[in-house]
């Protein structure tokens, strides 16, 4: 799982890398605009951002991000500790949110909750009776298990995870796909049509016009 991590206090930071470096991959940066440019090149599963930093605030990143349709979950964690600051972080499109100090445990228990709610664990019971595999890109129905291509099991994670909404050919373009190898349409409704034989045409709708929802 990669995590990218804006903290601009020195001391906390090394701290939270070193701890969550022994189980996930972890971008740290103390800039707003730097965090910015890693979200554009970089598919992370979990922001954690301070509300605070020198060349801005994580509320108007994740603003921003929310505005391109980046549904990455997000943590915040903040100084912060009146209502006023809890309600503009969650009205940015916050997940959680944790006030300092705290304690690792905690952090931890928030992740976990995260991973569970968007199925950011290795498996996933994506529907009744389907596991997605999605370290070994295998989904597995009743008594049958297929090994499906990375590229299938980015796309059917990124709708998992988006499963609230209908998410476009272009918006899967841009987040499966590096920017010097972005192919045509076809390519994702292709990836569709094969997914929804792994999975079931119920499980993947196709909203006319719009795009894909997995319900």
């Amino acid at each position: 799982m990669k995590i990218l991590l804006l903290e601009d206090d020195t001391v906390l930071a090394d701290i939270l890398v070193d701890f969550l470096q022994e189980e996930y991959s972890v971008t740290h940066t103390y800039s707003m605009k730097k965090a910015l440019v890693l979200s554009e090149k970089i598919n992370y599963d979990l922001y954690i951002f301070d509300i605070n930093v020198p060349d801005g605030d994580g509320i108007t990143l994740l603003k921003e991000l929310r505005s391109f349709n980046d549904e990455t979950p997000t943590i915040f964690i903040t100084a912060f500790h009146d209502t006023q600051h809890l309600k503009k972080a969650f009205e940015s499109g916050a997940n959680d949110f944790i006030k300092k100090p705290f304690d690792l445990e905690e952090l931890t228990q928030r992740i976990e909750n995260i991973k569970r709610h968007f199925g950011l664990s290795s498996l996933v019971e994506i529907a009744s009776g389907i596991v997605f595999d999605t370290q070994n890109h295998i989904v597995r129905k009743k008594e049958t298990s297929q090994h499906i291509s990375n590229k299938e099991s980015a796309c059917l994670h990124y709708l998992y995870k988006n499963r609230h909404r209908v998410v476009s050919v272009d918006e899967m373009l841009q987040n499966l796909w590096e920017y010097d190898e972005m192919p045509s349409g076809d390519a994702v409704r292709t990836l569709i049509k094969d997914l929804r034989k792994y999975v079931g045409k119920e499980h993947i709708l196709n909203i006319r016009g719009e795009g894909y929802r997995f319900e």
